[in-house]
C-alpha cells in the first residue's frame, strides 16, 4: 500500500506566495473538508520558515523583530525541523491530504515515497541525487536530497487534525537558483540574532543551476531551468495518478 496518496493534477502558483505556511494551513483544511488531496508547486516571498519549537530560543522575539524590518519576515510551519530561508529561486512543493484513518504510517515510508519521486523527476534533467543527511547543511534531515554530496532537497512532513479529520502534510524545498553562499549568510544571521547556537556551511548547500552544470559539463544552465524543474516535478507526481484524478487546486 502506497503511503502517498493520488493526485489529480499538480497546481503551479506563478505568483509568489505571501505566507506559505499559512497556505499548507488553507490546503489542509480543504482536504479535510472535502477528502480530497491536493498537490501545489509554489514560491515564497523572501523570507524564513520556522517550526514552532524556535519559539522557545532566548532571543526569538528580538530576532523574528530585526529580521522583519530587514525585509525577511518569519512564518512560523507545522512541520518540525530547522530554520529554512524562502525567496526567488527556491520552489516548494506542498502535498495536502486527509487519512482514511488513524491507523499508523511509517514517517519513514512518506519520506521515501516522496523522495524516489523527486529523485525521478530530476532524472529526467540528468540529475542524479542521493537520499541523506548533509551535516552543516540549514535544516539537515535523514531524507534529503543531495547531489555529489551537498544538499539540493530538504523534505519535511506534518501530521494533525483537522476538525478530528487526521490529515498529512508533505513537504519539499528545492533550492534552484538562489545562491547558496546568501541562503546560508541569512539563516546563519538569524539563527546568531535568535541565540540558538546553530551555524552552517555554505558549502554543504548547493543548488539546480550549479548541479546542472556539473552533471552537463556546461557553462551555464538553462535560462529557463527553473521552468523546466518545476514541469519534471508536476509530471512526476502527475504520473504517480490517473490523468483525470478528482482534485480541486
Amino acid at each position: 500500500m502506497n503511503a502517498l496518496p493520488t493526485f489529480g493534477f499538480v497546481t503551479v502558483h506563478e505568483a509568489s506566495l505571501a505566507d506559505g505556511a499559512a497556505s499548507e494551513a488553507a490546503w489542509l483544511a480543504r482536504a479535510a473538508a472535502t477528502g480530497r488531496a491536493s498537490a501545489h508547486l509554489w514560491r515564497g516571498a523572501a523570507g524564513f520558515s520556522a517550526p514552532r519549537s524556535y519559539q522557545r530560543l532566548p532571543r526569538w522575539g528580538e530576532a523574528c523583530g530585526a529580521s522583519g524590518a530587514a525585509g525577511w519576515p518569519v512564518h512560523l510551519r507545522a512541520s518540525g525541523g530547522g530554520l529554512v530561508p524562502q525567496g526567488p529561486g527556491v520552489l516548494n512543493l506542498s502535498l495536502a491530504w486527509p487519512r482514511a484513518s488513524t491507523a499508523p504510517i511509517a514517517f519513514d515510508t512518506v519520506y521515501r515515497e516522496l523522495g524516489a519521486a523527486l529523485a525521478a523527476a530530476f532524472d529526467h534533467i540528468g540529475i542524479t541525487t542521493s537520499v541523506q543527511s548533509v551535516e552543516g547543511s540549514f535544516c539537515d534531515g535523514r531524507f534529503n536530497l543531495a547531489y555529489r554530496g551537498r544538499k539540493l532537497v530538504g523534505t519535511a512532513q506534518a501530521w494533525s487534525r483537522v476538525g478530528g479529520q487526521p490529515v498529512v502534510l508533505a513537504h519539499a524545498v528545492i533550492v534552484v537558483s538562489a545562491d547558496p553562499a546568501s541562503l546560508t549568510e541569512a539563516a546563519n544571521r538569524f539563527e546568531s540574532m535568535a541565540g540558538s547556537g546553530r551555524r552552517y556551511r555554505a558549502d554543504a548547500l548547493t543548488n539546480v543551476c550549479e548541479a546542472w552544470r556539473a552533471a552537463h559539463a556546461a557553462d551555464v544552465a538553462p535560462h529557463d531551468v527553473e521552468v523546466r524543474v518545476a514541469m519534471c516535478v508536476a509530471e512526476q507526481f502527475a504520473r504517480l495518478i490517473p490523468p483525470l484524478g478528482s482534485v480541486e487546486e
